[in-house]
């Protein structure tokens, strides 16, 4: 099935756009929410970039050269009702645009964030004293002609300093006619890459829940709306009375991407590779723990691990270790909420994992749940989108309407098939985490706070 409708360049149309922590992403949907064109270009010298650092210009580019590519396909996309942008959370970039800091940056270890943010700009603000601290997205929506504002999903804390809040799919602006957007376009905050997902996967009906995929990878799931305010690591859903509940993870897709640049080979060779390994993967074991990890044990300071090999140990049996390990991360998160009550019954799939159905499968598997795998994969450009079409009227903004207002788009259904060798594979991998955390913490007491 066809990521893209046949329907082209006719009619009118709003923009979506993904800053994600390797391209930007842009795609055109229509009234109806058929997707009518997407285009996606990476960030130049991102492989030179310093560790939680970002070039601000080289998103800049990316995203001018999205929006070319999506034009030249979709007419009508030249000139859209709207443009809204989400994308990765924490970032913050200085107004000037010299200088972005990210989530992988130590100020953002621990922190909420919300908080997380207010901490990168601390790093960042004596070099650029004259400059007022923005998100990624709102400094793209910035310097396409809004004024400098913060954009906020409904019900997230407000941040000190950031500029008034705009809610999420309220139009903070119009274009300068600036990066080629057309002079008087609306401009439309979204909201951090994850959230968009949850808008455009439909996660608002209890028990079901989202892996927004993309390098990091993690898990949402609806749950009846808390009395209070949701937790550092939750969101109202799009719908009145449900919350989001779960988190993310470090390392999902950056993990597979590791294996292809240790093996030379690429990621597609080696998941049709993994296709032919048996479940649990001849005995090896993965923690994905690339960037430490976050849900749920949230631990910067974790390193990942390959266990239970031997000389007769091929790459194709590590890749499945691999994909094994990133799902037995996300069933550590569903036992987490499961004890706090949340029952995960069904799940969605986005972002490249998507794209793999041996990956899919896997998950299904190993969580015991259908996993459903949407069409249109880049869910957080589509919820972006969604956000534009609320500023214009199409549908409901976020936290106001009903479940089945927003056009979700078709997607196929995996069965789950248990399997008992996965539920040892998962109580293994339990056991092999608690000991690094153990360990990490014996470094931790006997070479002082900088660690080993």
């Amino acid at each position: 099935m066809s990521d893209v409708s046949d329907v082209s360049g006719v009619g009118d149309v709003v923009v979506g756009i993904d800053l994600g922590t390797g391209s930007a992403r842009a795609v055109a949907i229509d009234a109806e929410g058929a997707v009518l064109g997407t285009a996606s270009t990476a960030y130049a010298g991102r492989e030179r970039w310093a560790v939680g650092h970002a070039d601000p210009e080289s998103w800049r580019a990316a995203v001018q050269a999205s929006l070319e590519r999506l034009a030249a396909d979709v007419p009508a996309a030249a000139a859209p009702l709207a443009l809204a942008v989400g994308g990765q959370s924490p970032a913050v970039v200085s107004s000037d645009g010299l200088d972005a800091l990210t989530v992988l940056h130590p100020a953002a270890d621990g922190a909420s964030p919300h908080t997380a943010h207010e901490q990168l700009w601390d790093v960042l603000r004596p070099d650029h004293p004259d400059s007022v601290p923005l998100q990624a997205w709102d400094w793209i929506l910035y310097s396409l002609g809004a004024p400098a504002q913060q954009g906020r999903w409904p019900g997230s804390p407000d941040m000190p300093g950031f500029g008034p809040v705009t809610v999420t799919g309220t139009a903070a602006g119009t274009a300068s006619g600036s990066w080629g957007v057309a002079e008087g376009t609306l401009l439309v905050p979204g909201g951090a890459d994850a959230y968009m997902a949850f808008w455009s996967a439909g996660v608002d009906t209890p028990g079901r829940g989202l892996d927004p995929g993309g390098r990091t990878g993690g898990l949402g799931v609806a749950a009846p709306a808390a009395a209070d305010d949701p937790t550092d690591y939750g969101l109202r859903s799009a719908v009145v009375g449900v919350d989001i509940v779960g988190g993310p993870t470090a390392a999902h897709g950056l993990a597979v991407e590791w294996w292809a640049r240790m093996t030379g080979r690429t990621v597609e060779d080696l998941l049709d590779a993994a296709g032919s390994v048996p479940p649990g993967s001849g005995g090896v074991l993965a923690l994905p723990y690339f960037e430490g990890e976050r849900a749920p044990r949230w631990n910067r300071d974790l390193r990942a691990e390959l266990v239970g090999m031997d000389s007769g140990t091929d790459s194709a049996q590590v890749m499945r270790a691999l994909l094994e390990g990133c799902a037995y991360g996300l069933r550590h998160i569903v036992d987490a909420l499961a004890a706090d009550g949340t029952v995960l019954t069904e799940m969605m799939v986005a972002g490249s994992p998507a794209r793999s159905p041996l990956w899919c499968q896997i998950k299904a598997d190993v969580l015991g749940v259908p996993v459903e795998v949407p069409a249109f994969k880049d869910l957080a450009a589509h919820g972006a989108a969604f956000a534009a079409g609320a500023a214009v009227g199409w549908w409901p903004a976020p936290c106001v309407g009903t479940s089945g207002d927003w056009p979700i788009g078709e997607r196929t259904i995996v069965e789950p098939h248990p399997n008992p060798v996965y539920d040892e594979g998962y109580e293994r991998w339990v056991e092999l985490g608690d000991a690094e955390v153990a360990r990490v913490a014996r470094w931790a007491r006997s070479t002082g706070p900088t660690g080993p």
